[in-house]
Order: C-alpha cells, then structure tokens, then sequence
C-alpha cells in the first residue's frame, strides 16, 4: 500500500484491496441514485495501466468503475485533509473579527515624530466553528507591514491575568478606534488585571 506521507503519484497502479476515497459525484448504476463525493471504497480490481478504469466495492456492495483521477488514496486523502487547515481559515476573513482595535507606542502619548509607526493592537474573537474545528485557531493575527497584533480573545486574558505589558497597554491606551460591547465591558474591569505580578513584570 502507498505511504500517506508521499504524494500522489498517478503513473502508480494501486493494489486491489487498497481504500480509496471518491473525488467525484458517482452515480448508483442500478438506480438514478447518485453519491456524492468522499465515497469510501474497496479497490477489487485494478487494471494493467491508467488508461482503464479501477473496479470499486462501496460499503453497500455496490461495485463502480473509476477512473484514476476519480480517486484517492484513503490514508492519503486523511493525511491531506488534516493538513489543509490554511484552505479552511482562508474562508474567513479574520480581521472582521476584531473587537478591540487600539493605538499604543508613542502616538498614543504624544512622543511620536513624522517617522513614527503607528502600532495597533487589540483582540479578535473568531466564529465558535473555529473553535470546534480540528484546525483550531489562530493566537494572533499579525501584519508586519501595518505595525498590526490582534490576540485572540482567550489568549489575551491569559497574558492580562500574567501582566504582560504589551496587553496591559492595550486596556489602558487613551487611544482607543474599535471597541465592541463584549470588549467594552472588559474594559470596564480593566483593573482587575493589575495584580503583584505587575512589580515581576516591570521589575
């Protein structure tokens, strides 16, 4: 059987006995029935090139003919499924998430010069099907280009309640451009992050 680290290759004739996952709409040859695709199947006949078609066993009993591009390797079809976690986040514009935008560094203090960046920073509180995906989440959303980090909202508590700096600027920032009311009311027990750990980080 093919290693599911490698890649596909479609000159490989795969053995019979191999679990192959369909990547088309297969039609049900004894009704007007069709499947869609990601069918799991039981290759039972392979044949001598890949000019001709493979015969398939579903979990029905059902057999169909596919050809080769109509088909992946089981183990390789799982394998590049969990790696696509970037396909899928690429579906959500991230940024849109954002509940807390702030300026920090020196133009919020009035210590900028013409050459000064402005730093925005805040959260961002991606959709629960992120959360519940296998893919997981982004901790923080960065742009280099434009001076920008926006932690995830979990992740920010956690480094509030350790009194990183960075995030402690964030709630006290006078300059403040997007604030949602989960993010307002956050704001509004700012105070509550201020504990003895503020000395260890500062010290």
């Amino acid at each position: 059987m093919a290693n599911a680290n490698l890649p596909q290759n479609f000159n490989l004739i795969i053995p019979a006995g191999t679990q192959i996952v369909t990547k088309i709409e297969v039609k049900n040859p004894a009704s007007d029935e069709s499947w869609k695709q990601g069918l799991v199947g039981v290759i039972v006949k392979s044949p001598t090139d890949n000019s001709h078609a493979y015969l398939v066993k579903l979990p029905d009993g059902t057999e169909i003919s596919l050809r080769r591009h109509e088909l992946s390797i089981r183990k390789q079809f799982q394998s590049e499924g969990l790696q696509s976690g970037g396909d899928f986040l690429a579906e959500y514009n991230l940024y849109d998430s954002v509940i807390y935008r702030c300026i920090v560094g020196s133009r919020a203090y009035g210590l900028d010069h013409e050459q000064s960046d402005t730093d925005r920073r805040g959260i961002y509180q991606p959709p629960a099907i992120l959360h519940w995906s296998l893919y997981g989440i982004p901790e923080q959303l960065e742009n280099k280009e434009n001076q920008e980090c926006y932690w995830e909202l979990q992740k920010f508590l956690v480094l509030a309640l350790k009194a990183n700096p960075n995030v402690l600027e964030c709630l006290y920032t006078p300059l403040v451009e997007t604030v949602s009311p989960v993010a307002q009311e956050l704001l509004e027990i700012r105070e509550i992050f201020l504990s003895q750990l503020v000395y260890q980080t500062y010290n």
